[in-house]
């Protein structure tokens, strides 16, 4: 069975790096776990390391988390659907919100569990992905506002998860006169300012983070170290945190070209033949992982001399070339993980799950 591991240490030098970080900017950080598709060893450990607040877009993991920790703050990060809300209320401390008849089903329900329920309302800042749009704010806090169990503590804005429209110094600059505009309209403290997620902690290297944005959401970065905006790696984090293994259970050398009359295989895929691989051969390698767990698109090799040609629902296909490195079957090949291939792999049940040092 392919294995997704988790290097502990590698996890903790990442967030203490981050914590640092955004504690000199006078940032919370809470840390969103929704990669972990609620993988219960790997929750652990984020709450070993100490975080006190984790976001999720799964009630059902958030629920994991309360269960291992009541303590912990628990965050739900998307509008709530309707049918959720007794679940939401009694597993989430906050939730992320634009709809009004949401929120008002919201406080129906904590007044029925007797609670108070936290809430950041989004707001639309370019992305067109959740969001109340800007001329409706005013009217939008007014009417929350006067529901009961129900506590606004935030302003936040997503950025880049839709149309990948960038985080910039100036719509966080107008995220933060929001905030202004409605605790001097009507005289409530609102103390957070969520600017976004990893997204945004470039612009702290660039001293352009407004001082009106004190909180992020930090999954991504994280987890992969890489920098969003010039896709490189942030000197000093680690970028191997998740690794896949998958095993070789079949290696052979074999033509380049396929042999026969060509049609589109099962994907929809119809390749076009390099004439310069006839007569050639190669060792290629089949893995015990494929489609069905994660796209190849998002898979690198830790050999970076291997090349992936090719998958099916079950099975990944890799060219060794000339196998210099004297792979054979049984042996694993390693390989580092996009955000989208460790998503896809993550909610595998075909996938094991470890947590190594």
């Amino acid at each position: 069975m392919a294995t997704v591991t988790l290097d502990k240490n590698k996890l903790a030098y990442n967030y203490n790096f981050l914590k640092s970080l955004l504690d000199e900017n006078n940032v919370h950080m809470g840390v969103v776990s929704k990669l972990f598709c609620g993988e219960d060893s790997f929750l652990r450990e984020l709450i070993n390391l100490g975080v006190r607040e984790i976001h999720d877009s799964r009630v059902s993991n958030l629920k994991k988390i309360k269960n291992i920790d009541p303590s912990v703050q628990t965050v739900y990060i998307k509008p709530p659907a309707k049918n959720a809300i007794t679940q939401l209320v009694k597993f989430a401390d906050v939730s992320f919100n634009t709809e009004y008849e949401t929120i008002k089903l919201i406080s129906q329900e904590a007044k029925r569990q007797e609670k108070i329920h936290r809430i950041f309302i989004m707001i639309e800042m370019g992305d067109l992905r959740e969001g109340v749009m800007g001329d409706d704010v005013v009217d939008f806090y007014e009417s929350v506002f006067e529901l009961p169990n129900i506590e606004v503590i935030g302003v936040g804005t997503n950025l880049n998860c839709l149309y990948g429209v960038m985080p910039s110094q100036d719509k966080l600059i107008q995220l933060g006169l929001y905030k202004q505009l409605i605790e001097a309209k009507f005289n409530q403290r609102i103390p957070w300012v969520s600017g976004g997620s990893s997204v945004t902690i470039p612009l702290i290297f660039k001293s352009q983070l407004p001082k009106s944005v004190n909180h992020f959401r930090v999954g991504e970065m994280l987890y992969f170290g890489n920098d969003l905006f010039s896709g490189n790696p942030v000197e000093g984090l680690y970028t191997d945190v998740l690794k896949l293994h998958a095993q070789i259970i079949e290696l052979t050398q074999k033509p380049k070209v396929p042999v026969g009359e060509f049609g589109e295989n099962p994907s929809g895929e119809q390749f076009e033949i390099n004439e310069e691989d006839y007569g050639q051969e190669s060792y290629r390698a089949i893995l015990d992982v494929g489609l069905l767990d994660a796209n190849p698109e998002y898979l690198v090799p830790e050999d970076r001399q291997l090349e992936l040609t090719g998958a099916s629902s079950d099975m990944l296909v890799i060219d060794l070339g000339e196998n210099k490195s004297n792979y054979k079957v049984g042996d694993y090949l390693s390989f580092d993980l996009k955000y989208m291939g460790a998503l896809s792999l993550f909610n595998s049940d075909y996938v094991d799950k470890k947590v190594i040092e």
